[in-house]
């Protein structure tokens, strides 16, 4: 019994403090939204770069230290990753992002990308946008971007849910005029 005990306790913290699929307010606290964010992506397979870096960060274990902000994250590149809308919450406090990339992320959907356009930070820093093979966005997610007013570039690649192409298209054209909108759609 005594050493269940012991064994629970070295187990439960472990599997808290590593659930992809839920946002650690306190974490957020302790280390600061950046440092939080990349610990969330990389867990869940995503890779970051930081402002002022070139390299990608990919090892989860060799995250920098420093002083709490001294990390910005610039882009965030999602490909094959795990991230799905209920992680959403630790892009609240990135200021600095320019640069999405998702590709080939299967839990990605609609609510995700509504959920990045209402993003005030990410309103306001989000510059590319990429979405690519990402089987469940439709219309209406794409669509929902469009309160990424400082938007200037997306590309929109093999998403078959997007089944009226030129509708859309013609309300992003509306909604954002300087947006740069590359299709490779069937």
């Amino acid at each position: 019994v005594v050493f269940l005990k012991i064994l629970w306790h070295t187990c439960v913290p472990s599997q808290r403090f590593f659930s992809v699929d839920r946002v650690d307010s306190e974490r957020i606290k302790a280390v600061g939204p950046d440092r939080a964010a990349s610990e969330w992506l990389l867990r869940c397979g995503a890779l970051v770069r930081y402002q002022g870096y070139d390299k990608w960060q990919q090892d989860y274990n060799g995250l920098p230290t420093g002083p709490l902000g001294k990390y910005k994250i610039q882009a965030i590149d999602a490909t094959e990753s795990c991230i799905m809308h209920r992680g959403f919450d630790y892009l609240d406090g990135l200021k600095h992002v320019e640069e999405i990339k998702l590709s080939k992320c299967i839990y990605i959907q609609d609510e995700c990308l509504q959920r990045i356009s209402e993003t005030e930070s990410l309103q306001k820093s989000l510059l590319r946008l990429m979405i690519i093979s990402c089987g469940n966005v439709t219309d209406k997610g794409i669509i929902a971007l469009h309160k990424l007013t400082n938007l200037e570039y997306l590309f929109l690649s093999d998403l078959p849910g997007i089944r009226e192409k030129e509708t859309t298209v013609q309300i992003l054209k509306k909604s954002m005029p300087s947006l740069e909108l590359e299709l490779d759609l069937e």
